[in-house]
């Protein structure tokens, strides 16, 4: 038996998952300086946010299973200390190939962002378990949001190459600390490495509830990286033409999360996760219907990625603690299973966001950005009605 995590190591954990994350979002308000520099079309930079997120699963499948097996001090200062050497390669990279090499890195790496959720959860208080993966969703949320923000001012001040390496002292001082304040004590797995590498298929037949966290969360993930990545590409276009740091600022927007995810935590914990799921959904199609008005308004985009972020970061923090509910012991393994889809899911919506905008224009894509917010509401619904039946 594990000792319960206190307030300060939770903090930490949410501290260490937002300035990892943050590196698979920093850079895209800078994605057309970073292909000026280099020379190259910026049809082929635009993989760079695709190369991350594909690093990101990578690092889910084969990396968050160590946590059923590592004692996590050690787990997350070693994941810290590597993504702080793959930033320093990105930020060296003489051209386009060596870059989303690294970016494959850096994603894998900061993965170690779900670990921190996933260590929450495993050592929280007894009844507090949404409340501690909450927490930690919580700075992710600000990691994500504040990222752009940040990735473009630094841009815009020290140039991108020194932006990836004021991320890399970032994620070093993140190994330092974490190094010393989380628990030492080594988990007791049920089974080895390996057998948790080749556990995915037997995990989805076995839980119901897993498939359907799978199909609800990969729709909304879809949704937000579809739209906050078009958007990046709509905005620095004409007729609008902004700056990284202008583009970076939409991401304020997204703040409202902060706000909701420590109440959403609490809801979970009281009542159920689909419930919560359901009407975080319902919040963000609102926003996309806002976002669908055009971006000729800059305080009706402000709201409707407001509403777009707080309702996905909720539904993901509920999804997360029900995840981890089926079985504590092999949360790890679990939590792999589910983000690697996940995150299939929106490295999809991020690889697609551009053809998409060319086809659809931006109205067209912020409309299938609802469709599938709707969709995974409704899926989110049924299984709220289902545990309703069946207590």
């Amino acid at each position: 038996m594990t000792r319960p995590l206190t307030p300060a190591g939770t903090f930490l954990l949410a501290c260490t998952a937002g300035t990892a994350i943050a590196n698979n979002y920093a850079v895209q308000p800078a994605l057309s300086a970073v292909a000026a520099d280099l020379g190259v079309p910026l049809s082929v930079i635009g993989l760079v946010p695709t190369a991350a997120l594909a690093g990101c699963m990578t690092g889910f499948a084969l990396l968050l299973p160590l946590t059923d097996h590592l004692a996590p001090n050690r787990l997350v200062a070693a994941q810290l200390t590597a993504l702080a050497a793959a930033l320093a390669l990105a930020a060296a990279a003489p051209g386009p190939g060596v870059l989303l090499a690294a970016y494959l890195l850096v994603g894998a790496a900061a993965g170690v962002a779900a670990q921190a959720g996933n260590i929450a959860g495993r050592h929280a208080p007894s009844g507090r378990r949404a409340t501690g993966v909450a927490t930690v969703a919580a700075g992710m949320s600000a990691g994500i949001l504040l990222s752009r923000l940040a990735g473009g001012a630094l841009t815009d001040l020290l140039g991108w190459r020194r932006m990836l390496l004021v991320f890399a002292a970032l994620a070093l001082l993140g190994a330092l600390a974490t190094a010393v304040v989380l628990p030492r004590q080594r988990p007791r797995a049920g089974r080895g490495y390996r057998a948790a590498l080749l556990s995915p298929p037997a995990l989805l037949r076995r839980f119901p509830q897993l498939r359907r966290a799978v199909v609800t969360g990969g729709l909304w993930y879809f949704a937000f990286n579809l739209t906050w990545v078009a958007l990046a590409l709509a905005l620095a276009e004409p007729p609008h033409s902004l700056g990284p740091t202008a583009i970076g600022l939409y991401g304020l927007a997204g703040l409202l999360g902060l706000v909701v995810l420590p109440f959403t935590g609490r809801l979970a914990d009281r009542y159920t996760p689909a419930t919560v799921i359901t009407t975080g959904l319902l919040a963000s199609g609102a926003g996309a219907v806002l976002l669908a008005t055009g971006l000729g308004t800059p305080p009706v985009t402000a709201l409707g990625l407001a509403l777009l972020d707080a309702g996905c970061f909720a539904a993901q923090a509920a999804n997360l603690s029900g995840v981890i509910a089926l079985d504590p012991h092999a949360s790890g393994s679990l939590n792999s299973v589910y983000l690697v889809l996940y995150f299939t899911a929106g490295a999809v919506g991020t690889a697609l966001a551009a053809p998409l905008l060319g086809a659809l224009g931006w109205r067209g894509t912020a409309l299938l950005a609802l469709a599938a917010l709707l969709l995974a509401a409704a899926l989110g619904h049924s299984a709220a009605r289902r545990h309703a039946a069946a207590s």
